[in-house]
């Protein structure tokens, strides 16, 4: 492991009631290179689920009814997120404890294993129910790591950025969102175009996940490369104890007003996320029988536009602020989520393509703005918990349960517009969650000290502020 970088407490200029401490712009490319690539991992995995599950309903969940094999295999997908709030849980408080960087190196050695695993499981024709038991363990293992994925990496890159790039650096991890999804959904639009169904079902739905493993090692190298955030290492400092120790009441209790805004935010962010990576493939195929290779080339030409927009994206909002930026994309939502699907419903390539990408573009004012947006409402004792708490809380009862609620409402109703209305229902929760938060852009983290990028190297969060 890299030998830790000291912090480097600068005079404050004029005004500042704290001393500001000045971060080596090579330090934080690194700390965001490694933090991103655990979330493409992720997110790699999501895709490849979500882009072939009409194969792993084949193989999974033999049945005669299309529409209930869909079902059950996005049920497997939603059960992961049940056991998501476990998981933070677990890994938050021990982020607060024992540190982010260590945690995160954990979490990334899950879920390299859990996605991994289901590369090897036996299909139902081969061990009957044990097929799906075994699908559903290892999607518990994924939930379980990934309870503590993202409020680690969000956390470890707003920890390490200066203030007036935050936003900046942290769209970075929602670049290697994408990426992993770009790189799960290439490769299965790939097989599918060039295996024949036969060769899909028997075979070649296990490459991807099996791809995982090396994946996984690449990721733990660059994790336990890593140093510890210097706020962290400020508040063990300043701790009586050797490891600062908060309760989870701390957690919860103390922090109930950040932890409904958090929710909300996350709500909007998930569930509008979710619909348009993780349900529009399976829906243009199955329910708008659309061609299954166009349709999914085209939501991997939406996600390269936000793939390209994204940096420039986070770097508008440390310029104009995070609030204008969320408030837009629920004001798009709300206005335009109807529009974009009866542009898609029309069918045509263009018509298509048209409604992908408006959704796509209003996707990103929250994919570029939420991972410097969350961290900042709470303090650096609590943060990693609360946040693990709050967003997997919400990304369980909403976000991952999308695809799963929304096939269920079509099938119930017989109603195609219904992932308009879910999103719309969502823009609404969060434009009153952002009318709350306060700004966080150009200002330091609560608990942390003014920073700057600039030498001689050092990190963000020395001492002082409140805690």
């Amino acid at each position: 492991m890299a030998t830790a970088t000291a912090v480097t407490p600068r005079p404050a200029r004029a005004g500042q009631a704290r001393d500001a401490t000045v971060i080596d712009p090579a330090l934080v490319r690194r700390a965001v290179k490694a933090a991103a690539l655990g979330n493409a991992m992720e997110w790699f995995d999501f895709g490849v689920y979500s882009y072939i599950a009409v194969t792993l309903g084949k193989v999974f969940f033999p049945s005669g009814n299309a529409t209930a094999q869909l079902l059950s295999t996005f049920g497997a997908f939603a059960a992961a997120f049940l056991v998501r709030p476990l998981g933070g849980l677990v890994f938050g408080p021990l982020g607060d404890r024992v540190g982010r960087q260590k945690i995160l190196a954990l979490t990334m050695i899950m879920m390299a294993a859990g996605t991994f695993a289901i590369g090897l499981i036996p299909s139902y024709a081969a061990i009957d129910v044990g097929a799906p038991l075994l699908l559903l363990a290892a999607r518990l293992v994924q939930g379980f790591s990934t309870g503590g994925e993202y409020a680690g990496a969000s956390t470890f890159i707003a920890e390490y950025a200066p203030d007036e790039k935050r936003g900046f650096f942290g769209s970075w991890l929602e670049f290697g969102t994408l990426a992993g999804y770009i790189g799960g959904a290439g490769l299965v639009t790939l097989m599918t175009a060039l295996l024949s169904e036969d060769d899909l079902l028997s075979w070649g739905w296990r490459v991807p996940f099996l791809i995982a493993g090396p994946m996984g090692v690449v990721g733990l190298y660059l994790r336990m490369r890593l140093e510890e955030t210097p706020a962290f290492a400020a508040q063990v400092e300043k701790a009586e104890a050797a490891r600062p120790k908060v309760p989870l009441r701390d957690m919860v209790v103390g922090q109930w007003k950040p932890l409904l805004l958090c929710m909300g935010l996350v709500l909007v962010f998930n569930v509008t996320d979710y619909m348009l990576l993780s349900y529009m493939p399976s829906y243009l195929t199955s329910e708008l029988k659309y061609d299954e290779t166009h349709g999914l080339l085209v939501v991997l030409g939406v996600m390269v536009l936000m793939m390209i927009v994204q940096p420039f994206a986070g770097a508008l909002t440390d310029r104009v602020g995070r609030r204008p930026v969320i408030a837009a994309g629920c004001a798009g939502f709300l206005l335009l989520s109807v529009p974009a699907l009866l542009l898609i419903r029309e069918g045509s390539l263009a018509a298509v393509a048209l409604g992908m990408g408006a959704l796509g573009l209003l996707l990103v004012c929250f994919t570029a703005a939420m991972p410097a947006a969350l961290p900042a409402l709470f303090p650096t004792r609590v943060r990693y918990g609360s946040l693990s708490i709050g967003f997997n809380v919400s990304v369980s009862l909403f976000g991952g349960t999308t695809p799963l609620v929304v096939t269920a409402l079509i099938g119930a109703t017989g109603n195609m517009m219904m992932p308009a209305y879910y999103m719309m229902a969502a823009a609404v929760v969060g434009g009153f969650a952002v009318w709350r938060m306060a700004e966080s852009a150009g200002r330091p983290l609560p608990g942390s000290a003014p920073c700057r990028a600039g030498l001689p190297s050092g990190g963000c969060g020395g001492s002082g502020g409140r805690s």
